[in-house]
Formats: structure tokens, sequence, C-alpha cells
């Protein structure tokens, strides 16, 4: 007689390897909308118009703040997902909570890639694409400083790399060494945010030519950079359709982002092509 096994199949599902999290979503001045399709971030300074003293006529010259407008149109997007009654049926583990789990996962991925997509219209470049190293960080601070964005204080100051970046800086002591930071990478990944040579670094697969020659990698300050998003943010509804005998699944959200200040953005070049499968 031949064998009759028996299969067992898990309840529970396995997931899948994808980012399920928005990674950038703090990193930027945020703007909710009551109402409307655009927000409008304003950008304000001296101007660099400096001290004066008084004219021939004994009166003392007054300027006007540098006052600067960003309008940002908010865009409609949704992440949907839908089974019908014999799929749910047929299917294993639970189908209605992977559709919900499924729609929040293409929202919040959404997120990311529209702030990305306005960290790459920054114009302001570290140089040719090189490997991650403590010379390469420490350029990129310099030129923020220089453009007088203020370095001094790293809860706003991000850098977001690739996977491969990451690789290269934990060879360095300055990386790893229990002489300079208070965190031990080689013992394992305890947080998704870390803090290390001022900035708050976060590893991002979704940055432009990532395992690539050319990846690009972005060290920013939170005011460069804003993200507008509708009050109440994600709208998410679920429900069973009777007449068609389907299932489904949606997450709604109203946002877009924009570049505020070319001056705080810093666009470094990486060469992530020798950390990649083979």
């Amino acid at each position: 007689m031949p064998a009759a096994p028996v299969i067992q199949f898990r309840k529970e599902t396995v997931a899948g390897f994808e980012q399920r999290v928005s990674l950038l979503r703090a990193t930027t001045t945020r703007e909710a909308v009551i109402k409307g399709n655009q927000a409008t971030f304003l950008v304000a300074s001296s101007g660099g118009r400096g001290a004066v003293t008084r004219g021939d006529n004994g009166d003392l010259p007054y300027g006007q703040p540098n006052n600067v407008q960003r309008t940002v149109t908010l865009v409609e997007k949704h992440g949907t997902h839908e089974e019908t009654g014999f799929n749910m049926f047929a299917s294993q583990g639970d189908q209605f909570g992977i559709m919900q789990e499924s729609a929040m996962t293409d929202i919040n991925i959404d997120v990311d890639k529209v702030i990305i997509a306005a960290l790459a219209t920054a114009t302001q470049t570290a140089g040719v694409a090189a490997t991650g190293s403590v010379a390469v960080v420490t350029k990129a601070m310099a030129i923020l400083g220089a453009a007088d964005v203020d370095t001094d204080n790293p809860d706003d100051l991000f850098a977001v790399v690739t996977p491969a970046m990451r690789a290269y800086l934990m060879q360095t002591a300055q990386f790893s060494s229990g002489d300079y930071v208070d965190s031990k990478p080689f013992a394992g990944a305890t947080r998704k945010i870390w803090r290390w040579a001022g900035f708050n670094w976060i590893v991002s697969t979704k940055l432009p030519g990532a395992g690539t020659s050319s990846a690009t990698c972005f060290f920013f300050h939170r005011s460069a950079l804003g993200h507008a998003v509708n009050i109440g943010e994600e709208n998410i509804d679920a429900d069973y359709e009777s007449k068609h005998d389907r299932s489904w699944a949606r997450v709604t959200l109203y946002h877009n982002a924009l570049l505020l200040q070319n001056a705080g953005v810093v666009k470094v070049l990486h060469d992530d092509s020798a950390m990649v499968a083979s």
C-alpha cells in the first residue's frame, strides 16, 4: 500500500519580505490639510541683509524679512485589494486580514517614494560616486554647514542611505567601535533609526539606483522638506460585496511632498556594486 501522507497547512501566515511601514514620514516638516487640494509652506529668513548704520540723513535704513511661499498639490492615492468569495474560501490563512495589511503597505511605500522623489529634485551633490566612508559623511555635513544649515541639533538631521553604504560604514572603527558609539551594530539590529556622526540614519531600498555603481543617498535637514497630508491621514475601509460575492480592502491617503530649501539637502552618490548578490 502506498503511503497516504497528511499535509498540514499552517493557519498563521508567514510575512513576505517587503517594507511594510513608512521610514521617511518622520523626517519631514509636516502639514495637515483640513480642506482643499493644496498646502502652502512659508520659508522665512532675514535674507542675509546684516546690520546697518545710520545714513547721512540720520535715519536708519529698514529692510523686510525674506518670505518665500512653497505650494504643493495633494495627490489622491489608494491601496486596494480584493478577493472573490471562492478565493477567500479556498485560500489558506486570514485572507481578509492579509488584504487590509497589503493595502496599508501600498500606502506606506508610496509615502516614502513621494518623499524620495522630492529629495531627488535637490541639486547639491558631494561629488562623484564613491564607497561609504567617514570622509563622505563629514563632507556632507560640511556642505550643509557651509550653507548655514543648523547642524548642531541632530534631531533634525537625517541620512537616508542604501544597505551597501551602511555595509561600508560598518567596516570603519568610528561606526562600530564602542570608543565612538553607544550602540553595537555587530550585536544585531535593534532599531530602524539610529544616531551617529550627527545624523539620524535610515536604510532604504527605495533610493534611486540602489544596488548600482551610482546609487543616490540623501543627507538633509528636516526644514528642507515638506510633506502635506489630509487631516486624519489614512482612510481605511473594508467590506463584503454580496452582489458579486467579493471582499475588498482600501486605504486612501491624499498627500504630496516638495523641496522647501535646496541648501538643506546633499545628494551623495554611492557605489553599491560590490555589495550586491552575484
